[in-house]
């Protein structure tokens, strides 16, 4: 049994409570029953401690010589993380990257459905993307209202970032994944998660340059 000790749970905590539900799942399908937060740990290059802490930040806490029920965390993660439930969203912006989001699959393991998508393009509206119909961007506000929608996706050119979210705000929605370049600006109460591919891509080019140079020297 899972003992609950319930605190708020910071930002990087959340943050990595995905990874620690992926190696979980590993786990799970190797039959294993429990794991101590030192494997975990180790797996991830943490301290035991901070494991112990992230988990016990959701309320949940190990038993003494056995650590954690695998299954018991598995399902208190999703839980928590709102992913036993599926949440259906909102895609606005029917380009190459809004097409690759809506033909995720594992979305789905997540508990987010994509429902809908949205276009100026009239040349996209009326067609589908992964079996994903393209309305008109105008029909937003009455397709969240009546089917209860509060997230968005935003993939769309940055020039219209903000005015699409002033937009959704508008419509009721309620939480932005902004895969825009656009800082956006909304009300106290709608969170917005920037998804920042030129920064990731900069470090990452970074490092490789960084690298280059040592391999050169070394006759790689």
């Amino acid at each position: 049994m899972i003992e609950k000790i319930l605190t708020t749970p910071s930002l990087p905590t959340v943050r990595r409570l995905p990874t620690y539900l992926r190696l979980l799942k590993e786990l799970q399908d190797e039959k294993q029953h429990y794991v101590s937060s030192t494997y975990i740990a180790e797996r991830f290059q943490l301290e035991p401690i901070q494991v112990r802490k992230d988990l016990a930040a959701m309320g949940i806490v190990g038993q003494p010589r056995l650590g954690f029920a695998v299954t018991e965390l598995t399902c208190a993660i999703m839980q928590f993380l709102g992913w036993n439930n599926a949440s259906e969203a909102f895609l606005i912006g029917a380009g190459n990257l809004g097409s690759a989001l809506a033909g995720y699959s594992g979305f789905a393991d997540y508990g987010l459905n994509i429902v809908a998508a949205f276009d100026v393009d009239k040349s996209k509206i009326g067609t589908r993307i992964h079996d994903i119909k393209v309305f008109p961007l105008q029909k937003l506000p009455d397709l969240a209202l009546r089917l209860h929608v509060h997230i968005g996706i935003l993939t769309l050119p940055a020039a219209a970032a903000q005015t699409t979210t002033d937009m959704l705000v508008q419509a009721g929605i309620t939480a932005i994944w902004n895969f825009t370049p656009v800082k956006l600006m909304a009300p106290k109460g709608v969170i917005v998660e920037k998804v920042d591919l030129a920064a990731s891509l900069a470090v990452l080019s970074r490092s490789v340059k960084e690298k280059l140079p040592l391999k050169i020297a070394q006759g790689a």
